[in-house]
């Protein structure tokens, strides 16, 4: 017997079957993707979990011993005690100049001579006029002599012919000749006051021509030369600048009104100017002045630190930044600024916000929010510093301490009381897993 020869499949048959072949591939393939999902979300609860189980490092600083001084800042300029500003009261030609800059110079000496040929013309002039007042004078007097004379020979004439002659006309004209004479006396000593005080006004004039030193010092400046006219009209023109005794100087500073509650003088002070800046200058306050000025919209004090200059290397005009030392206080316990700015972190609790969003839709836990940090307690940390606290470290854990404080300088504070000792770390700051 012939093999019976196998049918071919129907192609209805041959659809079913590749439809279970294309049903297999899918199921395959999501499973693929719930496996991978099943995995992402694993992987973001424990990345979730590692984030917020990880702990911080806290930077700490120990509580000190030590002396603290607190200074006050101030910018300003080094002035010479006395300067003076030396001119003329007359005009003229400048005919000589005898000295020049950093000249030393002493009380009387001669800086410089104006040309005097009209100024003494001027005073010999006066002369005349006053031995012409003068001659007025003793011709006067002739006068007076004369009729005080008359008057007694009509006198003695009268009485000698029993009141019959001279007439009383008479007598009264030589009484009033006498007068008149007395009076042109009178007129002229006062023409020769008034020519002596000419004179002596030509003649200091003339003196003043000759331009000496006030004082003891050095020169300055020199605003004049041999020949240049000078006009004394309104105002005294500055011939030289004198600064008496550079070996000591004023440091003027504008100290800040927040600041000068707390100078007093006496108080000891330091100061560096750009010509020598590895140099710290001694100074002491001398006096701070009421009034105020106001600079760039700040009111400030003006403030003058006296300056030893005995090696003359500071010089007038020089800017100067002081330290005004305005307390010290010695072995007090000091504690870093740093740890009253500090404030722990605030531990947040999970609220049902978030306990939602945990359970929310795939798509959030497939692409979910990156954990946020911690807030700072900004509020509460404000409200630390006010109320004098610190952190130090207990277990590993940030615990308050109250203190009270004094001064500071800005870097660290003085500690008056409180459960703390030097020694003690205080934190001042943290920092992440990672440093």
């Amino acid at each position: 017997m012939r093999p019976q020869a196998v049918a071919d499949p129907e192609p209805e048959e041959l659809t079913g079957l590749n439809r279970l072949k294309t049903g297999g591939r899918r199921l395959g393939l999501w499973a693929v993707v719930v496996f991978a999902a099943v995995a992402a979300i694993l992987g973001v609860i424990a990345w979730k979990k590692a984030g917020t189980s990880s702990s911080v490092r806290y930077e700490t600083q120990a509580v000190t011993r030590g002396d603290l001084v607190v200074t006050v800042t101030a910018t300003g300029n080094i002035e010479p005690v006395n300067k003076v500003d030396v001119g003329t009261e007359v005009s003229g030609t400048i005919a000589s100049v005898l000295v020049n800059y950093n000249d030393q110079v002493k009380v009387g000496q001669l800086l410089a001579n104006l040309d005097t040929t009209k100024l003494k013309a001027i005073a010999v002039q006066s002369r005349a006029r006053l031995e012409a007042a003068r001659a007025s004078v003793n011709q006067a007097r002739a006068n007076v002599l004369e009729a005080r004379q008359q008057l007694a020979r009509l006198k003695q004439v009268r009485e000698l012919s029993g009141n019959t002659v001279p007439s009383q006309r008479d007598l009264d004209a030589a009484e009033a000749a006498l007068q008149r004479g007395l009076a042109e006396e009178a007129s002229a000593q006062a023409q020769v006051a008034e020519a002596q005080a000419a004179l002596e006004a030509n003649e200091t004039d003339l003196s003043k021509a000759v331009i000496r030193s006030p004082v003891n010092g050095m020169v300055l400046v020199r605003n004049v030369e041999p020949g240049q006219t000078v006009a004394a009209s309104f105002q005294a023109p500055v011939l030289f600048t004198l600064a008496e005794d550079l070996t000591r100087m004023d440091l003027h500073v504008d100290v800040d009104e927040a600041d000068v509650g707390q100078l007093r003088e006496g108080q000891e002070a330091t100061f560096t100017v750009d010509a020598y800046p590895d140099r710290i200058f001694p100074a002491r306050v001398s006096q701070i002045r009421y009034g105020s000025q106001i600079v760039e919209g700040v009111v400030t004090y003006e403030t003058l630190l006296a300056v030893d200059n005995r090696d003359l290397l500071l010089r007038p005009g020089m800017t100067a930044t002081a330290d005004i030392v305005v307390k010290k206080v010695e072995q007090a316990i000091l504690a870093p600024n740093a740890a009253f700015r500090f404030a722990p972190p605030e531990k947040e609790e999970p609220s049902k916000k978030q306990t939602q969003e945990n359970r929310g839709s795939v798509l959030q836990k497939l692409f979910p929010r990156p954990p946020q940090p911690p807030k700072s307690r900004q509020e509460q940390g404000s409200r630390g510093r006010a109320a004098q606290h610190v952190w130090t470290l207990r277990e590993g854990e940030p615990q308050p301490v109250q203190v009270s404080v004094g001064s500071t300088d800005g870097r660290m504070t003085e500690i008056t009381g409180g459960d703390i000792e030097p020694g003690m770390e205080l934190v001042v700051g943290m920092t992440g897993p990672d440093g």
